[in-house]
């Protein structure tokens, strides 16, 4: 594979797009952003004026419109897609509103990777979602432990009539199937790397001006710091840090050797509430008055693990510890909150 230069990063606004993006431009790279939005673009570039050469941004309102990236392709080397819709609601519409978008986002990209013959590597952002068999959760074989290897095995019609969860596995397990039948059946110019990240934490790269829009993998944990209690519900325990995701993409990109991979990203440590309450007062003076005790130092409940192992291994690099990625987070959260009351 021949030297990638220039990066078009999908969603590069969003919480793993933005630090994906930061840590492209350290590595000396030039980075275009897709954003829906002016504004989004230009907060993104006023927090980062001395990459104003190498930091440009294509503007893509619907990720699922046939030919939307065509523009932003242009010239690139490579793709990283972190771009996908997440919120889930009760009232949305399952295939319209969360399956169909998924996949109709990855064709789109997939289309627009096709038609720029520089583009030499895909990297694609999966998730977590589209590997676990969501039925041994509640009650695992004893030292279970999913691999890239596995895919969740929910139906389409179990995704259209469940809650919206399971229409959200479905959607990022075949879009990301998509992706795979492109480069093996449709003797594409690029090859791919994926990524399957669970719960993120970790502090944000993007510009967040109010604590209420944080994005929705760190708002439980800003809700605890915030005394709630009990606090709040989570179905696993496997979780990364974003910088470890974004330095794990940006390695995935430019090793050659990785081509045609995928990886689970999930940090050694296990995550809960409780010991994100627990990090929390040991750690803020503040924190002993307002976050909930709850039972301290309760381990993480026994649920499946995720191998993080391979992908650390391969791609060189070592996990943030929990304790790091819940002082950082909330330490930077508490700023924002400030700077939003100070207004």
């Amino acid at each position: 594979m021949s030297k990638i230069e220039y990066v078009l990063v999908t969603g590069a606004t969003g919480y793993i797009g933005a630090h994906i993006v930061d840590e492209l431009l350290r590595r000396g790279l030039r980075v275009r952003g897709t954003a829906r939005s002016k504004d989004k673009a230009d907060e993104m570039l006023r927090a980062r004026p001395q990459f104003a050469d190498r930091l440009d941004f294509a503007f893509v309102k619907d990720l699922t419109e046939p030919g939307g990236f065509g523009d932003a392709v242009k010239g690139v080397d490579a793709i990283m897609h972190t771009a996908s819709p997440v919120d889930l609601d009760e009232s949305m519409d399952r295939e319209k509103e969360i399956i169909l978008p998924a996949i109709r986002g990855t064709e789109a990209v997939l289309e627009a990777a096709k038609r720029e013959p520089r583009v030499k590597r895909l990297v694609y952002t999966s998730s977590y979602a589209a590997v676990i068999t969501a039925s041994l959760l509640a009650d695992p074989p004893a030292g279970l432990t999913f691999t890239a290897a596995d895919w969740n095995p929910i139906t389409y019609d179990e995704g259209l009539s469940g809650p919206p969860i399971l229409a959200y596995r479905v959607g990022k397990r075949d879009a990301e199937a998509r992706a795979w039948r492109a480069v093996r059946e449709e003797n594409t110019h690029f090859d791919l790397v994926v990524l399957c990240p669970p719960l993120v934490f970790g502090p944000v790269a993007h510009p967040v001006a109010r604590t209420n829009a944080l994005n929705s993998s760190v708002r439980g944990l800003w809700a605890v710091a915030c005394g709630a209690d009990p606090y709040p519900r989570v179905p696993t325990s496997v979780w990364v840090d974003v910088r470890d995701a974004a330095y794990a993409h940006v390695e995935a990109l430019l090793r050659p050797e990785v081509g045609n991979t995928r990886f689970l990203l999930a940090s050694p440590e296990p995550f809960s509430y409780q010991r994100a309450a627990d990090v929390m007062r040991e750690e803020f003076d503040w924190a002993k008055e307002t976050v909930a005790k709850g039972t301290p130092g309760v381990p993480a409940p026994e649920w499946p693990k995720g191998d993080g192992k391979t992908v650390s291994e391969k791609l060189g690099f070592t996990y943030h510890t929990f304790r790091e990625s819940v002082v950082d987070s909330i330490r930077q959260f508490k700023q924002i909150e400030e700077r939003e009351k100070a207004v």
